[in-house]
């Protein structure tokens, strides 16, 4: 093997047009700029979501629905996890930190718990809200809710 015998890999190279390489390649003079203005100099930039002038899409499709700026995002966290987390862990408590520990929130996150499953364990569970069925699921269990 020598120089002057080396080949790219199969299918490693395609057969594209070099612009900007003299007239004999057809594609020489203004390198498919066109003439004059922005669009044939270097340096020109449009918008995302420029259309050439045409309304954007963005700004053609109507605005729908409302969203409220004062909404409070809650992370649900429903019985069942909690009934898995005190098995697994022979927990006496749950709040904020044993439910971050544990990667079920992360530390700006206001946690409510939700109503899903069933709770057998007598409990102190502290957390941002509740649901009317998991307080009673809860209280039922023998357990006492915190609200932060």
């Amino acid at each position: 093997m020598n120089l002057n015998n080396l080949k790219p890999a199969e299918g490693s190279t395609k057969n594209r047009k070099r612009i900007g390489r003299g007239t004999g390649s057809g594609r020489g003079g203004t390198s498919t700029r066109g003439h004059k203005g922005a669009g044939s100099r270097s340096g020109k930039k449009t918008k995302i979501g420029f259309e050439g002038g045409q309304m954007p899409l963005q700004r053609r499709v109507p605005k729908v629905g409302f969203k409220n700026p004062n909404r409070i995002e809650y992370v649900g966290v429903n019985l069942d996890v909690l009934q898995a987390l005190i098995e697994k862990f022979s927990l006496t408590t749950v709040d904020f930190a044993t439910l971050k520990e544990h990667g079920l929130t992360s530390k700006n996150d206001l946690v409510k718990i939700l109503g899903r499953g069933e709770l057998k364990a007598k409990i102190e569970v502290t957390a941002h809200a509740f649901t009317a069925t998991a307080q009673k699921a809860i209280e039922a269990a023998g357990g006492s809710i915190v609200k932060l």
